[in-house]
């Protein structure tokens, strides 16, 4: 199975989940272009990521694989699933559903320009740049996260590991989901953080157009980040459905609680 992380994030933000899974499953945590190890591009959208992620499956020589997606990675699963069921077996979607997002003046538009803003060549400490940040993003677990794409360059300094000006001058296209005529037929299971707004009723009909075997379920007390908020509680509802038989009927999306 495959792995593919939010905004923001990386492989590594994944770690213990993908062990766990690990004891089921060959695990493949995957950085996806402009995030983690990966290479820079000029271009970030969901068909070209969903292709950089079959190109993987073809280099590992893998026809079909489970598939989990967080956030940003969800898109890019359930664009893969779309254009290439094939070679889906089971989606797993964490926190996203197949709309186009609205912009939030305290957004990711906002952690963006925290980050142009901290001045990386006269920075001393992580600690400076967590301080610094507080201005732009409130909440310390979000800003723990960020700051984990700042790392040490090679001459000292610090630097950051993603491609900042790609994500700022393709954030729109991020917000989006393309379009796509395509049905995928397989089992589906979107999980919601109950504090989170990212899945709401309103986005029922417009996903089971997408994908009619569906099932959506919700943790409570996480948000977002419900993997990091219930890790545990995330990965019996994750085990539960990978493993499953495959005669699953189709099961309509919850409403919201």
């Amino acid at each position: 199975m495959l792995v593919l992380h939010g905004l923001f994030g990386s492989l590594s933000n994944w770690s213990w989940h993908c062990k766990q899974l690990a004891q089921q499953f060959a695990v493949f945590g995957v950085d996806l272009r402009n995030h983690g190890g990966s290479p820079h591009a000029n271009r970030l959208n969901y068909p070209e990521m969903a292709e950089d992620v079959l190109d993987l499956l073809d280099d590992l020589n893998i026809r079909s694989c489970h598939l989990l997606g967080h956030s940003m990675g969800g898109k890019v699963a359930m664009e893969l699933a779309l254009t290439a069921p094939a070679r889906v077996k089971r989606l797993l979607v964490v926190d996203i559903v197949p709309i186009t997002y609205p912009a939030r003046a305290d957004g990711h538009m906002q952690v963006i320009a925290g980050m142009k803003g901290l001045k990386l060549e006269s920075l001393g400490s992580r600690g400076e740049a967590e301080i610094f940040l507080r201005r732009y993003i409130k909440d310390e677990p979000t800003r723990k996260f960020v700051l984990t794409n700042l790392i040490r360059s090679p001459e000292g300094g610090y630097r950051w590991r993603l491609n900042l000006p790609a994500i700022e001058r393709h954030y729109d296209a991020l917000r989006e989901m393309p379009d796509n005529n395509s049905v995928f037929q397989k089992p589906t299971l979107f999980v919601k953080g109950a504090e989170s707004a990212y899945i709401q009723s309103k986005h029922r009909t417009q996903t089971l157009a997408y994908f009619p075997k569906s099932d959506v379920k919700t943790i409570m007390g996480a948000g977002h980040w419900l993997h990091a908020d219930k890790p545990q509680v995330f990965q019996q509802i994750a085990m539960d459905f990978l493993t499953a038989k495959d005669s699953a009927v189709e099961l309509p999306l919850a409403e919201e609680k």
